[in-house]
C-alpha cells in the first residue's frame, strides 16, 4: 500500500476479469467470447480506416455508429449512447443515475462488477436473492430503492427473465430507474429496447463483444429516454471525450449493418449450444436452461474446483465462481464445434 494513494483506494476490491492465458494451445471456454470472427465487412471498414487520418481525433458523438445503432433497433439518435465497452457505459449509469441514497437493487448471483462500482462510487446496495431454481422473482424488486439492474439472460446462470416480466417490473418501479444489461441477449431472448418508448426509466445495455464478436474493440452502448441519455453524455464528457477510436466507429457501424452475418454466427452458437446441453446431461451433468453463449453446470457426483482444475491439466478452461451458492457450478463458453468436442473428450478422461 503507496502513503500516496487516495483514502479510498485501499478500501476497493477491483473486479477480477476472467483468465487470459498466454498459451496459444489451451481451448478457452473461460470468458464468453464468440468462437467466430467478427463480421468481414467490419474488418474490411476498419481497414480502410488505417491511414493518415488517425493523426485526427475521431468523432466525440461517434453519429456514424448512433445513427446504426438507432437505425438497427427503431429509436431516434438522441437515445442512443456509446462508450468503451459496455463496463464503461455501466461506469456511468451507476455514477450518473443511481447515486440516490436508497440502496441499488440486483441479484445476489450476477455480474460481479455491479458491487465494485457500487464500491467505487459510494452507493448503498441490497443484494436480491435468486429463487432456487436461480430464477429473478420480479416480487422481490417490489422495495424501496434507488435503481435497479440486473443482466438479461442474467450472468454467470444464463437464465432469461421474460420480456413481460421485464416489464412487470418496470411498471412495479416508476420512480425508479431500471437497467437491463443485455450483453447475451442476441443468443436467444428479446431485447426490452422495445419498451424504451414506453417507459422513460428504463434503460437498456448491450455489448458489441459477444453477438458480434468485437470484443478487442470495446464498443458498448445504452439505449433509453434522452433525459437518460443526456445524464450519460454529461459524465462522458467530464470523463472522455472520445472514448472511442477511428476503427471502433467504423467497425462498430458495419458490424451492425452485417444483418445476414450476424444472424448466422448466432444460430451456430445456439445450435452448439443445445448440443453440449444434451451431451453434457446426458453425462450426469445438471445443466441450467441458457440463453447465452454460455452454460451454467454442476455434476451432483464431482466436485466443481477439481472438474476445472483436470479440465486444465488437458488443456480446456472454464470459469469456476468459489461464491457460496454456485461454488459447484462451472460456467462453460459454447466453443466451435471442435472447441465443444475438446472439451467433452476432456471429461469423458475424468
Amino acid at each position: 500500500m503507496s502513503k500516496f494513494w487516495s483514502p479510498f483506494v485501499k478500501d476497493l476490491v477491483p473486479y477480477v476479469p476472467g483468465e487470459q492465458p498466454k498459451l496459444a494451445k489451451l481451448v478457452k471456454l473461460n470468458t464468453n467470447e464468440n468462437p467466430y470472427g467478427p463480421s468481414p465487412k467490419a474488418l474490411e471498414a476498419m481497414r480502410g480506416e488505417l491511414n493518415d487520418n488517425l493523426r485526427l481525433y475521431p468523432d466525440p458523438n461517434s453519429d456514424l455508429l448512433k445513427q446504426a445503432v438507432a437505425s438497427y433497433y427503431g429509436v431516434q439518435g438522441n437515445q442512443v449512447f456509446l462508450g468503451n465497452g459496455s463496463d464503461e457505459v455501466l461506469a456511468h449509469i451507476f455514477h450518473g443515475l443511481f447515486q440516490h441514497g436508497a440502496p441499488l437493487l440486483f441479484p445476489d448471483i450476477s455480474y460481479s462488477f455491479y458491487p465494485v462500482y457500487c464500491g467505487l462510487y459510494g452507493i448503498p446496495f441490497e443484494a436480491v436473492a435468486l429463487d432456487e431454481q436461480f430464477q429473478i422473482r420480479v416480487e422481490d424488486y417490489r422495495r424501496p430503492n434507488g435503481g435497479i439492474i440486473f443482466p438479461n439472460p442474467n450472468a454467470p446462470t444464463g437464465c432469461l427473465l421474460a420480456l413481460e416480466a421485464v416489464e412487470q417490473l418496470l411498471q412495479a418501479n416508476p420512480d425508479s430507474v431500471v437497467v437491463v444489461d443485455e450483453a447475451y441477449i442476441d443468443f436467444g431472448g428479446q431485447t426490452a429496447i422495445s419498451l424504451v418508448d414506453r417507459y422513460p426509466n428504463l434503460l437498456v445495455t448491450q455489448t458489441l463483444s459477444k453477438s458480434r464478436s468485437l470484443a478487442g474493440l470495446r464498443v458498448g452502448l445504452a439505449v433509453g429516454h434522452p433525459d437518460l441519455i443526456e445524464a450519460l453524455e454529461r459524465i462522458k464528457n467530464s470523463f472522455n471525450s472520445y472514448p472511442l477510436d477511428r476503427m471502433a466507429i467504423v467497425g462498430a457501424a458495419a458490424a451492425f449493418e452485417d444483418q445476414a452475418y450476424f444472424e448466422e454466427t448466432c444460430r451456430k452458437v445456439i445450435e452448439s449450444r443445445e448440443y453440449l446441453v444434451a451431451e453434457l446431461t446426458q453425462r450426469g451433468f445438471e445443466v441450467l436452461p441458457s440463453a447465452a453463449n454460455f452454460i451454467f453446470a454442476r455434476h451432483p457426483q464431482q466436485d466443481a474446483a477439481q472438474v476445472a482444475a483436470h479440465l486444465r491439466e488437458q488443456g480446456v478452461i472454464v470459469r469456476h465462481f468459489k461464491q457460496a451458492r454456485i461454488a459447484q457450478f462451472l460456467r462453460i463458453t459454447i466453443g466451435t464445434p471442435e472447441q465443444n468436442q475438446a472439451l467433452l473428450d476432456a471429461l469423458s478422461h475424468s
